[in-house]
């Protein structure tokens, strides 16, 4: 099996996808957050495929190197993953999400159930006010006509707590200790997982121990070599 690394376009859902894939071994996805890109996760694409796993990093639709769009949806991107998935002849992999990227990871398991084995997401919240009420009223007030992006922040995801207990597999659920995400938001997410699991980085923000950081990547190792993936 050789080691992989090479850049390359899909089309799946309607749009066009660049994704990176690097390393070979077992299948793990990276999503980013909001307006990013793959490079976002570079260090853990990186750390990962030299871990022994074959990292698939996708930009989302519309961001990184793909063409903006008028209009986003947690939804549309939850399907494109889906269809990537597919279309790769991917079985049941391992996926992580950082911000936008772990709703993203949520709601494609939600749609449609045992698509991954197991799922890590980093500051997601399942409801805009899980960011904090302040700042909700904020952005709408200083976004009387958001971009687009922006304007998926500020109304989505729409995500009951309830229908989290349907993803049935294990998911860590991180957040820095001064997070962007209300701290009892994200204990809510991860007490409504079945199999959810909750860690506080201390000392982290929405990104410190993610961006460019290691520590991010050697907590995912654990939790995966853990679960036996």
């Amino acid at each position: 099996m050789t080691y992989e690394s090479y850049t390359d376009t899909i089309e799946v859902n309607g749009t066009s996808i660049l994704y990176a894939v690097e390393g070979r071994g077992k299948p793990l996805i990276l999503l980013h957050g909001n307006g990013g890109s793959h490079n976002d996760l570079s260090t853990t694409i990186h750390q990962m495929a030299h871990a022994g796993y074959k990292v698939y990093a996708l930009d989302s639709r519309g961001q990184g190197a793909n063409a903006p769009l008028e209009e986003y949806h947690y939804a549309d991107m939850a399907e494109d993953v889906f269809q990537f998935i597919e279309a790769k002849g991917l079985d049941k992999p391992a996926i992580y999400g950082w911000s936008d990227g772990g709703i993203v990871a949520l709601e494609l398991e939600l749609y449609n159930p045992g698509t991954v084995s197991i799922m890590a997401i980093s500051g997601s919240n399942i409801s805009p006010d899980g960011v904090g009420d302040d700042w909700l009223m904020r952005m709408k007030e200083e976004n009387p006509n958001p971009a687009p992006l922006t304007k998926m922040m500020m109304y989505e995801p729409n995500i009951m707590p309830e229908r989290l207990q349907r993803i049935c597999i294990p998911v860590l659920v991180t957040a820095g200790e001064f997070d962007l995400i209300a701290p009892e938001h994200t204990k809510l997410i991860a007490d409504s997982l079945p199999y959810g699991e909750l860690r506080i980085v201390e000392g982290g923000d929405h990104g410190n121990y993610i961006y460019h950081n290691y520590m991010m990547g050697n907590i995912l190792l654990e939790f995966l070599k853990k679960h036996g993936y």
